[in-house]
Protein backbone atom coordinates (compact mmCIF):
# COMPACT_ATOMS: atom_id res chain seq x y z
CA UNK A 1 0.00 0.00 0.00
CA UNK A 2 1.32 3.50 -0.91
CA UNK A 3 1.08 6.36 1.45
CA UNK A 4 0.92 9.53 0.24
CA UNK A 5 4.10 12.25 0.68
CA UNK A 6 2.90 14.03 3.65
CA UNK A 7 1.89 10.17 5.28
CA UNK A 8 5.91 9.53 4.17
CA UNK A 9 7.15 12.52 5.75
CA UNK A 10 5.03 12.23 9.16
CA UNK A 11 6.66 8.83 8.84
CA UNK A 12 10.01 10.01 9.11
CA UNK A 13 9.33 12.43 11.59
CA UNK A 14 8.35 9.86 13.84
CA UNK A 15 11.35 8.16 12.89
CA UNK A 16 13.62 10.78 13.61
CA UNK A 17 11.85 11.44 17.10
CA UNK A 18 11.80 8.06 18.20
CA UNK A 19 15.74 7.40 17.32
CA UNK A 20 16.45 10.60 18.81
CA UNK A 21 14.96 9.26 22.29
CA UNK A 22 16.21 5.28 21.46
CA UNK A 23 19.67 6.29 20.44
CA UNK A 24 20.10 8.26 23.95
CA UNK A 25 18.54 5.59 25.93
CA UNK A 26 20.69 2.47 24.63
CA UNK A 27 23.63 4.33 22.66
CA UNK A 28 24.06 4.56 18.95
CA UNK A 29 25.40 0.77 18.60
CA UNK A 30 22.55 -0.44 21.24
CA UNK A 31 19.29 -0.41 19.43
CA UNK A 32 19.38 -1.88 15.39
CA UNK A 33 16.91 -0.60 12.65
CA UNK A 34 14.10 -2.82 13.21
CA UNK A 35 13.67 -1.30 16.71
CA UNK A 36 14.49 1.88 15.49
CA UNK A 37 11.68 1.50 13.24
CA UNK A 38 9.78 -0.40 15.99
CA UNK A 39 10.08 2.78 17.71
CA UNK A 40 8.05 4.88 15.49
CA UNK A 41 5.41 2.54 15.12
CA UNK A 42 6.80 1.15 11.54
CA UNK A 43 8.14 -1.72 9.94
CA UNK A 44 11.58 -1.99 9.11
CA UNK A 45 10.94 -2.27 5.73
CA UNK A 46 10.58 1.75 4.59
CA UNK A 47 13.94 2.44 6.55
CA UNK A 48 15.94 2.85 3.53
CA UNK A 49 13.22 5.00 1.42
CA UNK A 50 13.40 7.02 4.29
CA UNK A 51 17.19 7.32 5.01
CA UNK A 52 20.54 6.90 3.41
CA UNK A 53 21.33 4.82 6.03
CA UNK A 54 21.80 4.13 9.97
CA UNK A 55 24.59 6.71 10.37
CA UNK A 56 21.76 9.39 8.10
CA UNK A 57 19.66 8.89 10.45
CA UNK A 58 21.87 9.35 13.23
CA UNK A 59 22.83 12.64 12.39
CA UNK A 60 19.31 13.57 11.73
CA UNK A 61 18.28 11.78 15.54
CA UNK A 62 21.02 13.91 17.04
CA UNK A 63 20.93 17.04 15.52
CA UNK A 64 17.00 17.05 16.80
CA UNK A 65 18.03 15.88 20.51
CA UNK A 66 20.60 18.85 20.39
CA UNK A 67 18.43 21.32 19.08
CA UNK A 68 15.76 20.09 22.01
CA UNK A 69 18.05 20.62 24.95
CA UNK A 70 19.11 23.84 23.76
CA UNK A 71 15.30 24.75 23.45
CA UNK A 72 14.95 23.05 26.60
CA UNK A 73 17.80 25.62 28.22
CA UNK A 74 16.28 28.52 26.66
CA UNK A 75 12.90 27.71 27.79
CA UNK A 76 14.44 27.57 31.33
CA UNK A 77 16.21 30.71 31.34
CA UNK A 78 13.19 32.65 29.86
CA UNK A 79 10.82 31.72 32.64
CA UNK A 80 12.87 32.68 35.49
CA UNK A 81 14.30 36.17 37.39
CA UNK A 82 17.75 34.59 37.40
CA UNK A 83 18.02 32.43 33.82
CA UNK A 84 21.63 30.91 34.62
CA UNK A 85 20.21 29.85 38.09
CA UNK A 86 17.49 28.16 36.14
CA UNK A 87 19.73 26.39 33.71
CA UNK A 88 22.11 25.44 36.67
CA UNK A 89 18.91 24.18 38.91
CA UNK A 90 17.35 22.44 35.62
CA UNK A 91 20.27 20.66 34.25
CA UNK A 92 22.11 19.50 37.47
CA UNK A 93 18.50 18.06 39.44
CA UNK A 94 18.04 14.29 40.20
CA UNK A 95 15.22 14.79 37.39
CA UNK A 96 17.10 15.55 34.40
CA UNK A 97 19.82 12.64 35.22
CA UNK A 98 16.75 10.61 35.14
CA UNK A 99 15.69 11.85 31.76
CA UNK A 100 18.07 9.12 29.81
CA UNK A 101 15.85 9.46 26.66
CA UNK A 102 14.96 12.79 26.73
CA UNK A 103 17.94 14.40 28.39
CA UNK A 104 20.95 15.68 27.44
CA UNK A 105 22.39 14.23 24.03
CA UNK A 106 25.83 15.32 25.51
CA UNK A 107 25.67 13.18 28.73
CA UNK A 108 23.79 10.61 27.24
CA UNK A 109 26.14 10.19 23.76
CA UNK A 110 29.22 12.19 24.44
CA UNK A 111 31.44 9.26 24.83
CA UNK A 112 29.72 7.59 22.20
CA UNK A 113 29.32 10.81 19.83
CA UNK A 114 32.78 11.17 19.63
CA UNK A 115 33.54 7.57 17.57
CA UNK A 116 31.23 8.39 15.36
CA UNK A 117 31.47 9.84 11.52
CA UNK A 118 32.02 13.43 10.85
CA UNK A 119 28.03 13.32 9.60
CA UNK A 120 27.05 12.20 13.09
CA UNK A 121 29.45 14.45 15.25
CA UNK A 122 28.71 17.88 13.30
CA UNK A 123 25.31 17.78 14.97
CA UNK A 124 27.10 17.89 18.00
CA UNK A 125 29.25 20.91 17.55
CA UNK A 126 27.15 22.64 16.34
CA UNK A 127 24.76 22.10 19.62
CA UNK A 128 27.85 22.66 22.27
CA UNK A 129 27.89 25.56 20.23
CA UNK A 130 24.56 26.83 20.94
CA UNK A 131 24.76 25.24 24.88
CA UNK A 132 27.89 27.75 24.61
CA UNK A 133 26.60 30.53 23.51
CA UNK A 134 23.49 30.57 25.83
CA UNK A 135 25.88 30.13 28.91
CA UNK A 136 28.08 33.08 27.56
CA UNK A 137 25.60 35.42 27.22
CA UNK A 138 24.19 34.62 30.79
CA UNK A 139 27.21 34.57 32.59
CA UNK A 140 28.44 38.01 33.90
CA UNK A 141 31.20 39.00 31.98
CA UNK A 142 34.35 39.62 33.23
CA UNK A 143 37.60 41.22 32.56
CA UNK A 144 40.51 39.75 30.90
CA UNK A 145 38.49 36.29 30.49
CA UNK A 146 37.87 34.92 26.64
CA UNK A 147 34.96 34.91 24.78
CA UNK A 148 33.52 31.19 26.05
CA UNK A 149 36.39 30.06 28.11
CA UNK A 150 34.05 30.15 31.36
CA UNK A 151 30.82 29.16 29.41
CA UNK A 152 33.27 26.27 27.99
CA UNK A 153 34.09 25.01 31.38
CA UNK A 154 30.79 25.38 33.24
CA UNK A 155 29.57 23.19 30.22
CA UNK A 156 32.23 20.69 30.22
CA UNK A 157 31.46 20.47 34.49
CA UNK A 158 27.52 20.18 33.95
CA UNK A 159 27.79 17.29 31.22
CA UNK A 160 30.66 15.78 33.09
CA UNK A 161 28.82 15.80 36.23
CA UNK A 162 25.18 14.47 34.46
CA UNK A 163 27.23 11.65 33.45
CA UNK A 164 28.85 10.81 36.43
CA UNK A 165 25.47 11.13 38.51
CA UNK A 166 24.03 8.82 36.07
CA UNK A 167 26.89 6.07 36.38
CA UNK A 168 26.74 6.17 39.97
CA UNK A 169 25.00 3.31 41.99
CA UNK A 170 25.14 4.97 45.34
CA UNK A 171 21.83 7.29 45.64
CA UNK A 172 23.47 9.81 48.20
CA UNK A 173 26.87 10.27 45.95
CA UNK A 174 24.78 10.66 42.97
CA UNK A 175 23.80 13.59 44.02
CA UNK A 176 26.54 14.65 45.79
CA UNK A 177 27.94 14.86 42.40
CA UNK A 178 24.91 17.29 40.97
CA UNK A 179 25.09 19.43 44.28
CA UNK A 180 29.03 19.60 44.33
CA UNK A 181 28.71 20.77 40.29
CA UNK A 182 25.97 23.08 40.82
CA UNK A 183 28.32 25.01 43.26
CA UNK A 184 31.11 24.35 41.22
CA UNK A 185 29.43 26.26 38.45
CA UNK A 186 28.14 29.37 41.37
CA UNK A 187 31.57 29.84 42.57
CA UNK A 188 33.03 29.89 38.71
CA UNK A 189 30.69 32.08 37.70
CA UNK A 190 30.54 34.66 41.05
CA UNK A 191 34.07 34.77 40.10
CA UNK A 192 33.50 36.44 36.79
CA UNK A 193 31.09 39.41 38.73
CA UNK A 194 33.86 39.73 40.94
CA UNK A 195 37.03 40.39 38.17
Amino acid sequence: MRVSRAQAEANREAVINAASRLFREHGFDGVGLKDLMKGAGLTQGGFYKQFESKDDLAALASRRAMESATRRWSTAAAGSPDPLEAVVGFYLSTDHRGETGDGCPLAALGSDAARQSKEVRTPFQDGIEAHLQILDELIPASDGSKPYDKAMAVLSLMVGAVTISRIMTDEGMSQRVLQTAADAVRLITSCAEEE
